[in-house]
């Protein structure tokens, strides 16, 4: 079977922009429409979402291997979500403090040791939220700062339940399932000696 693109193809199917306007704008999120030039060279247009803040997702493992879920309702879906610890930090803000700030308003943990998971893109057809992930280690239990729009739970389980959990189905948020899977590969490699990866700031 012929393959088509590959490495190095990158340039190919390219949308270009050429007009844009803002439908929509709040503190969190704008909503623009592009006049485009699709790859096919005919003309159209395309919706996209821009968010003010960096995602931040946040992995806390304490010392008997538990990681600790946020559970909270989540209102464009409506449904009860449990979760890494998740929050937003400004664009061009440090994800590190930024991610140190959510773990101690969700949680009321304050961690000494964090590693970097790298980013990801959470729905890059239509938005163009990026998140950081961390693992978080040493932690010491302080009172939770929620703010006044957080009812939230917290539950621990072990690390390897919690991936299950993700990889079946029971943990549905995204950037949760990400998380977890790289802190257990990030773990295991850092179990066996082995070089921890390095990974990208930047999709």
């Amino acid at each position: 079977m012929k393959e088509t693109g590959g490495a190095g193809d990158e340039r190919a199917g390219r949308w270009t922009r050429r007009e844009s306007r803002v439908l929509y704008e709040n503190p969190w999120i704008r909503l623009r429409e592009d006049a485009v030039t699709r790859p096919d060279g005919g003309p159209g247009i395309y919706g996209v979402v821009e968010f003010a803040n960096l995602t931040l997702a946040i992995v806390a493992l304490n010392a008997s291997g538990e990681v600790v879920l946020v559970g909270q309702h989540r209102y464009p879906l409506d449904y009860y979500s449990w979760e890494v610890p998740e929050g937003g930090g400004p664009k061009g803000s440090s994800p590190e403090e930024g991610a140190a700030r959510e773990l101690r308003e969700e949680t009321g943990l304050e961690a000494a040791r964090w590693d970097y998971l790298g980013c990801l893109v959470l729905s890059n057809a239509v938005t163009d939220e990026t998140g950081h992930v961390f693992l978080a280690r040493d932690l010491t239990q302080h009172a939770p700062e929620p703010e006044p729009t957080e009812v939230l739970q917290t539950r621990w389980l072990p690390l390897e339940e919690a991936c299950r959990e993700a990889l079946e189905g029971r943990i549905t948020d995204s950037i949760s399932t990400v998380a977890l899977a790289r802190a257990r590969h990030f773990l295991e490699l850092e179990k066996q000696g082995l070089p921890a990866p390095v990974y990208p700031r930047h999709p």
